[in-house]
């Protein structure tokens, strides 16, 4: 029988992999219709996302190992990790619209595209 921890890493596995591939079709997409410029938007936009599920996993892992210390500090360790998730996520759309001057509509498409893989991953049982 596996651990919950395991089944933690299984599950957080399969997301990302889901992630990554809906993220490649939106990246291919874009690259075939509007070429590589739009497609490297797309693609930074799905990354920013995918960064953001992996700071989620390290916050949970983290927030579950200092469990025994006390609810309330798991809890903490959940707010502040969904704090600096959503700062860093408006950081690098910003900045990747702003300073690195991607294309908007191929980041964001790329982005949300990705998000809902990980949305749509937790209604299934096996959702991390």
């Amino acid at each position: 029988m596996e651990s919950h921890a395991q089944q933690f890493a299984i599950n957080t596995r399969r997301v990302l992999g889901l992630q990554i591939g809906i993220g490649l079709l939106v990246v291919a997409g874009f690259f075939l219709l509007r070429g590589p410029w739009e497609a490297l938007s797309a693609a930074y936009g799905g990354g920013t996302s995918i960064v953001s599920a992996l700071l989620l996993r390290q916050g949970v892992a983290w927030a579950g190992s200092e469990a025994s210390q006390g609810a309330r500090r798991g809890q903490a360790i959940l707010y502040v990790s969904a704090a600096l998730r959503f700062v860093l996520v408006l950081a690098m759309l910003g900045g990747g619209l702003a300073a690195l001057g991607f294309a908007p509509l191929p980041l964001v498409i790329g982005f949300i595209a990705v998000q809902l893989a990980f949305l749509g991953s937790l209604n299934t049982k096996k959702g991390i």
